[in-house]
């Protein structure tokens, strides 16, 4: 071909792809509100790396204004996957997901001191180094994100997910050059009802429905995940058990009064109920979210009561965690997070990242006030359902939480009926046991259509990344690039 025809297809494809863009804008009635941001008070010098911050309205008069945080991938980000990432809760900002889990700013705790701003490291295994990665604050209520109704405010689970996938379609439409990466929905902890609900909506009211822009999805990866409420919560006693924070007569006891039944147990039953007082008075002090660290109550515990309560039995610490912050004496993990909040709700902190004025109060890591409705108790039929599609999944489990124990993760694995490729066996980061997976298949006539890896994490907690960074990156970068763990 001579260079005056390679020049003309050049041109002509030049005209489709502009074409093609002016399309997909036309699509989007809305006006993108985004900024490049190159400094942030509390990191020393100019950001090594792409972040954008912006709003992207959805809905009814577009009334909702979620607001996120983009990072391109420090590697290749016109190669790379992008990534979604979704914080849990519901109602915690994406803000803990970027600086404690996995984004490329972490708190430099030693040059921060305990009243005062806190000071930015890189994060050496942030998944920024092999992904760009979109973190938003959702639902709204979450973080900086805000509606300019009332009503708007109202939000579930569906809708949730709604408005998350009309935010993913209009900031693709916003930024085209990333339509063609592999797309990937991740998340962890609450993440783990909303994220599968988004993947479908992508893939059968999207992609199936020929919506514009097509999304080239890929697949998800969730940590931790909120699932089913009786899968996951049944699942304490004999995590507990397996981790010898009670006894085997206990145990079987327990199994034999109760039948497995922890969360809704038959109050009637004398025996069953005097087994699970036991059980609670064994680990009601063991920190849920990380079975090996100090459980520290920055609030009043609540009374005791003999009225039956299952919040009363199942160790939460959402109150500890979430609460307001305080300078403790001693450490914890959960007052790494004191930093945070005097940082986003600095006003200079605020212009830097071009947060819109007067939209929000207060910032809160996980906002406890959201008129939140789980409306979806379980999301397994959303992973059935998506079996039969060709994407994949990556779900893992830190193997020390005991709020979304790996027990009940795999059970409900388990009940997909999928076909085991590779059964349960180690894996490894720098010659160590870095946990333990397997791998499932959904087989169509001797045609993969599906796969899933399941992996534990050794040591990990409930948000896995936070307590195993370097193991994480590991895993999540063989997974991307279709490497066995």
């Amino acid at each position: 071909m001579s260079a005056i025809q390679l020049g003309n297809t050049h041109y002509r494809f030049n005209n489709r792809m502009l074409f093609y863009v002016f399309t997909l804008l036309l699509l989007s009635n809305f006006a993108a509100s985004k900024s490049i941001i190159k400094s942030l008070p509390g990191f020393n010098g100019s950001l090594p790396f792409v972040l954008e911050t912006g709003y992207i309205g959805v809905g009814e008069l577009e009334a909702v204004q979620l607001f996120y945080y983009f990072i391109e991938s420090e590697r290749s980000p016109e190669d790379d996957p992008l990534v979604l990432w979704l914080t849990g809760g519901p109602g915690c900002s994406a803000l803990s997901g970027l600086v404690y889990e996995i984004g490329p700013l972490a708190v430099d705790y030693a040059k921060s001191s305990g009243g005062g701003q806190p000071v930015f490291a890189l994060n050496p295994y942030s998944w920024t180094k092999i992904a760009s990665i979109i973190f938003i604050d959702a639902p709204v209520g979450t973080g900086f994100s805000y509606s300019t109704t009332l009503e708007g405010y109202d939000v579930s689970d569906t809708l949730s997910a709604a408005q998350t996938y009309e935010f993913l379609r209009k900031w693709l439409v916003d930024h085209p050059e990333f339509l063609t990466n592999p797309l990937y929905v991740a998340g962890d902890s609450y993440s783990g009802i909303v994220a599968p609900i988004i993947v479908q909506e992508i893939s059968d009211a999207g992609n199936e429905a020929g919506h514009q822009p097509t999304i080239n999805l890929k697949g998800y990866v969730l940590g931790n995940p909120v699932t089913d409420d009786e899968i996951d919560n049944n699942s304490k006693v004999p995590f507990a058990h397996l981790k010898t924070l009670i006894s085997d007569e206990l145990y079987e006891s327990f199994m034999k009064n109760c039948k497995g039944e922890y969360l809704n147990p038959d109050q009637s039953n004398a025996s069953c109920m005097e087994d699970i007082l036991s059980i609670k008075e064994c680990i009601g002090k063991v920190c849920p979210v990380q079975i090996l660290e100090p459980i520290c109550k920055v609030i009043s515990p609540k009374p005791m009561t003999l009225k039956w309560d299952p919040r009363f039995l199942i160790a939460d610490d959402t109150d500890i965690l979430l609460s307001s912050p305080h300078v403790p004496r001693h450490w914890c993990r959960s007052f790494n997070y004191v930093y945070i909040y005097k940082w986003a709700n600095d006003e200079t902190v605020q212009d830097a990242l071009h947060i819109r004025k007067g939209t929000k109060k207060q910032w809160e890591r996980c906002n406890k006030t959201l008129a939140y409705s789980s409306n979806v108790k379980s999301s397994v039929d959303y992973h059935r359902n998506l079996t039969k599609k060709p994407y994949r999944a990556l779900i893992y489990s830190g193997d020390h939480d005991m709020k979304i124990p790996y027990i009940g993760t795999h059970e409900w694995i388990e009940s997909l009926n999928l076909t085991i490729k590779y059964d349960w066996e180690p894996w490894f980061v720098d010659g160590q046991v870095a946990g333990y997976t397997m791998l499932y298949a959904y087989n169509e006539l001797d045609y993969i259509t599906y796969d899933l890896r399941f992996a534990t994490v050794k040591g990990g907690g409930h948000t896995a990344p936070e307590y195993r960074p370097e193991q994480c990156l590991a895993m999540i970068d063989r997974w991307f690039d279709y490497y066995p763990l």
